[in-house]
C-alpha cells in the first residue's frame, strides 16, 4: 500500500548547484513485506495512452502540498576582498600636459571561463567571472588608454596587492615592470598586441607567488615621471597553486593524475573493516559556486599571515587545523558520541559543499558534525580548490598512539582480563585521512612527493588539533624524526601491538606482540575509475620483510619504549579468525570461524576466553555485549575449528555509529605458558540503495530517477530521511519519508532537470537513528540537446 506523505525540503532559496533546479516532483511509497505493489488500473491506463494530456501524473503540488519548504544551504556571504587604495588621476596643472599624460580608461582582465585565459590556467570549471590563474604561468590582459601607447616614451606598470597591509618585502605587494621579453620564474608584462588606443600585455607571475585575492592597479606616467596617474579593476585576480608548472613546489608531472587529484569534482571514501571494505561517492564540489570564496574565507579565518600562503607545506598545515573545530573555531565540530539532535550526523554527509558554504555564509561558525571521512572529504575539496593535488585515503586497522611509543600497547591484570583503564591506545576499524602532493625542500632530497596530512583532531601537534603534512617516504622507511607528525603516522600504519601483563608485583611484563596487526589494505579512489587503489605499499614495507623490520626497529627507538623489542616470545600455537564471504549482516546473527592451529610434534591444551563488544569505529569500546570460555585440546599439527555466533537479539539494541564490534580472544598454552591474543573487527554490513535512472539524459529535458530501500531489521525504522544530490543534474534537498516498518521496502522517484552535459553522479544518502551508512550512487551521462 502507498506510504505516509512525504516532505520534500530545499527548493525555496538558492541551491547549492550552480543553475540546478529543485526536483520537479518527487514521488515515494513504502510497501510492507509480502504486500502486493498497487497496479494501475486497466481503463485508467488506456486513458493515459489515448490522452495523456487530460490523466497526468500527480504533479509535486500534489505530493508536497502539506509540504515544509527548508533550503540546505544558505547564500553565502559576500567575500572578503583586498581594498588597496583608489586614487583618482592627478593630472598637471596646464592644457599641454593634459593632452600629452597618458592614462588608464579601462582594464579588461579577460576573465570569462570560456575564455584563453581561464583555459589555459585549467580554471574553466570554477563558476564567477573573477580571473582565476595559476602562479608560474603567463596570462592575458587588455588596457583601453586615453591615447595610443608609445614604447619610447610612455611608462606603464602593474600593481598586484593582497591582504590588508601589502608589502614588496612580504610579496603581498607585487610590482610587474613592462619589459621587452619575458623571462621565467618573475613577475613581468609584454605588448604583445596593439591595436589604436588599445594593447594587450602578456603578464608572468612568480611560480613562488603567494595564492589569494589580489586586487590590481594600473600606474602611468609621463615621459620624465613627474606624474603620475592610477587605475583600479573592477575586477579582481584570484592566483592558485598550479600542479602544471615544473617550478611550483606542487608540481605533478602526469596529466592523467592533475585531471583526478586537482579537476575531479567527485571520488570515493572507503569504510568499514579490512575484510568487508565499503565504498561511498563524496561530492567535493571544489568548483561549485561560492566554494572557492569559501575557501579563500578559511585561509582568512586562520589568520594565517598572507606572506605565508605561498609555500604549500604552510597551506596544508594551516587547513589541517582550520577544517577541524577543536581549538579555532574551525569548519567541523567532530561528534563522535551517536546524538546528533542539535546538528546533522555525520553519516548523512554527501559531500563537502553544504558544509564549507555553511561555514561561510556564517561567518565561520563551526558546521555540526564530523567524523574522519567529513574531515577528509572537506580537506581534499579545500585543498583540490587551491591547486593542491590530493586525495583521501582511508587506513584499515589504524592506531592511535596516545603516549609516542610506537607500539599500540594492550593491558591485561593477572588474570588476562584487560584494564579498561589503561588501554588508552585505541585501534580504529578505519580511519581516513589525506594524501596532498609536493615537494619538501625542508627535508632531505627523496622525502617530496605524496604526504600525509590529517584534519581529524586526535592529538595536538605543537598545541594545535593538526597533523601533517608528514612525508610517506618517511614514514616508509621508519624515519620518525623528519617534520611534521611523522611518528603519530608512522604509528597508525606500522605500529606493533603488543600485549603486556601486569605481575603481582604491580610491574608489568611483554607477553605477546602482534607484528601485523593494524595498517592494512590502505585505499583511495584510482586515477581514472571508481575502483579502489591498494596504496599500502607506499606507506610501509612488505609485512615481515627485512626492510619493514628495519623500519619499525629504527622508529622504535624515538619512541617512549625503545627497548620493547629485546625479548622475543616463541609461539607454536596460533589463533586465528575469519569471516565467511562478505561478513555478517545487520539483522541476521553474526558468525564467525576461529581457527586454532598447533605447529608442534606435541599435544597442546587451553583455554580461549572470548569477549564481544560494540565499538565506535575510532577503536573506544562501548559495552560487552557477550564473554565466553571455550576449552581447547590440540592434537600434534592440528588445525581445529570453532564455529562462533552472535545472536540479532543480542546485538540488536546495543550498537552505533559504524555497527562495528571488536571480538578479543585471550589464553595461554598450558604446556609451554604462551600467551595466545588476537583482537578482531568486524561491522554488520548494511544494504545499498538501489539507484536507477528512467528516461533519456539530456540538459534541460525532464528525467527521473528510482530510488529503492528494502529495511534489512524485522523493526520499524524511525525518522526515515533521504538525502538526494547530483552535481549538474539537481539541487541538494531532503526528502522526509518518516517511519519504514521492518522488511518494508521504500520507492522513491525523482523528477528533475539536468542542466549540466557530461558524466555525473546522483547520489543519495539514509539519514536514521537505527542504521548508518545507506546510501547508493547512480552514473549518469548527459548529452547536449
Amino acid at each position: 500500500m502507498p506510504g505516509e506523505r512525504l516532505t520534500v525540503r530545499g527548493t525555496s532559496e538558492v541551491g547549492r548547484f550552480h543553475g540546478a533546479a529543485p526536483p520537479t516532483r518527487v514521488e515515494v511509497t513504502i510497501h510492507k513485506e509480502g504486500e502486493k505493489k498497487p497496479e494501475e488500473g486497466g481503463c485508467r491506463s488506456w486513458f493515459r495512452k489515448l490522452c495523456p494530456c487530460c490523466c497526468k501524473r500527480q504533479n509535486s503540488s500534489d505530493v508536497i502540498d502539506n509540504g515544509m519548504v527548508k533550503p540546505l544551504t544558505p547564500t553565502p556571504a559576500p567575500t572578503p576582498t583586498p581594498d588597496p587604495p583608489k586614487p583618482q588621476p592627478h593630472i598637471g596643472d596646464n592644457n599641454e600636459m593634459e593632452d600629452m599624460m597618458l592614462s588608464v580608461r579601462s582594464v579588461d582582465l579577460l576573465s570569462s571561463k570560456l575564455g584563453q585565459n581561464r583555459r589555459e590556467h585549467h580554471t574553466d570549471l570554477y563558476q564567477g567571472d573573477e580571473l582565476i590563474i595559476r602562479r608560474g604561468q603567463t596570462f592575458q590582459i587588455e588596457l583601453e588608454l586615453n591615447r595610443p601607447f608609445s614604447a619610447d616614451t610612455d611608462k606603464l606598470h602593474l600593481d598586484l596587492k593582497t591582504g590588508p597591509l601589502p608589502l614588496v618585502s612580504k610579496g603581498t605587494h607585487v610590482i610587474v615592470p613592462l619589459v621587452d621579453e619575458l623571462e621565467d620564474e618573475r613577475w613581468e608584462a609584454k605588448i604583445v598586441e596593439q591595436n589604436g588606443n588599445k594593447i594587450k600585455l602578456s603578464v608572468n607571475s612568480s611560480p613562488k607567488a603567494v595564492i589569494g585575492l589580489y586586487g590590481v592597479t594600473v600606474t602611468t606616467a609621463s615621459p620624465k615621471g613627474e606624474a603620475a596617474t592610477t587605475h583600479d579593476s573592477s575586477k579582481n585576480i584570484v592566483m592558485l597553486f598550479n600542479p602544471w608548472c615544473e617550478e611550483d613546489t606542487v608540481f605533478l608531472d602526469d596529466e592523467e593524475e592533475c585531471k583526478e587529484y586537482v579537476l575531479n569534482d567527485t571520488g570515493r571514501i572507503y569504510y568499514g573493516t579490512e575484510h568487508q571494505i565499503g565504498a561511498r561517492t563524496w561530492n567535493f564540489g571544489q568548483f561549485h559556486e561560492g566554494i572557492l570564496d569559501a575557501c579563500l574565507f578559511v585561509l582568512e579565518k586562520s589568520e594565517m599571515p598572507p606572506s605565508g600562503r605561498g609555500d604549500p607545506v604552510n597551506v596544508v598545515r594551516v587547513i589541517s587545523a582550520m577544517i577541524n573545530a577543536q581549538d579555532d573555531n574551525g569548519v567541523l565540530v567532530g561528534n563522535w558520541s551517536g546524538n546528533y539532535s542539535d546538528g546533522v550526523s555525520p553519516a548523512a554527509w554527501s559531500g563537502s559543499v553544504e558544509i564549507l558554504r555553511k561555514y561561510h555564509a556564517s561567518a565561520g561558525t563551526p558546521v555540526e558534525y564530523g567524523q574522519c571521512w567529513v574531515f577528509s572529504g572537506v580537506t581534499t575539496t579545500v585543498l583540490r580548490c587551491l591547486g593542491i593535488p590530493a586525495r583521501s585515503v582511508t587506513n584499515f586497522q589504524s592506531a592511535h598512539d596516545t603516549d609516542v611509543s610506537l607500539t599500540t600497547d594492550v593491558y591485561f591484570n593477572e588474570n588476562m582480563e584487560p584494564i579498561d583503564y589503561l588501554n588508552s591506545d585505541s585501534v580504529w576499524n578505519f580511519h581516513v585521512w589525506n594524501d596532498c602532493w609536493m615537494a619538501r625542500p625542508d627535508l632531505p632530497p627523496g622525502n617530496g612527493g605524496w604526504q600525509a596530512v590529517d584534519s581529524t583532531p586526535q592529538e595536538t601537534s605543537q598545541g594545535t588539533f593538526r597533523c601533517g603534512p608528514a612525508s610517506i617516504n618517511a614514514i616508509r622507511a621508519g624515519q620518525v624524526y623528519l617534520k611534521h607528525d611523522t611518528p603519530f603516522v608512522f604509528a597508525e600504519v606500522n605500529s606493533d601491538k603488543i600485549y603486556w601483563q601486569r605481575k603481582l608485583d604491580g610491574t608489568f611484563t611483554q607477553i605477546h606482540s602482534e607484528k601485523k596487526a593494524v595498517g592494512h589494505h590502505i585505499s583511495t579512489k584510482a586515477v581514472g575509475s571508481d575502483e579502489r587503489a591498494d596504496i599500502t605499499h607506499l606507506y610501509k614495507h612488505l609485512e615481515d620483510s627485512e626492510e619493514e623490520r628495519i623500519a619499525v626497529e629504527t622508529a622504535s627507538r624515538y619512541g617512549s619504549k625503545p627497548d620493547v623489542y629485546s625479548s622475543p616470545v616463541a609461539e607454536d600455537v596460533s589463533v586465528e579468525v575469519k569471516l565467511d564471504g562478505e561478513g555478517p549482516r545487520m539483522g541476521a546473527d553474526a558468525q564467525l570461524t576461529i581457527t586454532v592451529k598447533n605447529l608442534s610434534s606435541q599435544p597442546r591444551r587451553t583455554t580461549l576466553h572470548s569477549q564481544v563488544a560494540v565499538m565506535y569505529y575510532t577503536g573506544v569500546l562501548k559495552d560487552t555485549i557477550k564473554k565466553d570460555k571455550m576449552p581447547v585440546e590440540l592434537m600434534p599439527n592440528e588445525v581445529k575449528t570453532i564455529n562462533w555466533v552472535l545472536p540479532y537479539q543480542q546485538y540488536q539494541d546495543q550498537l552505533v555509529d559504524q555497527a562495528a564490534l571488536m571480538l578479543t580472544l585471550s589464553g595461554r598454552v598450558s604446556e609451554t605458558q604462551q600467551v595466545l591474543a588476537n583482537q578482531t573487527t568486524f561491522r554488520l554490513r548494511t544494504p545499498d540503495l538501489s539507484i536507477k535512472p528512467l528516461g533519456d539524459a539530456v540538459v534541460g529535458k525532464e528525467m527521473a530517477a528510482k530510488i529503492t530501500f528494502t529495511n534489512p531489521l524485522p523493526r520499524t525504522l524511525k525518522s526515515v530521511i533521504f538525502r538526494v544530490e547530483g552535481l549538474g543534474l539537481q539541487k541538494g534537498h531532503e526528502v522526509v519519508v518518516g517511519d519504514v516498518g521492518g522488511h518494508s521496502t521504500v520507492t522513491l522517484t525523482e523528477h528533475f532537470v539536468p542542466t549540466e552535459p557530461g558524466p555525473r553522479k546522483l547520489v543519495a544518502s539514509l539519514d536514521c537513528k537505527q542504521l548508518t551508512q545507506v546510501h547508493g550512487v547512480a552514473d549518469i551521462v548527459v548529452l547536449e540537446p
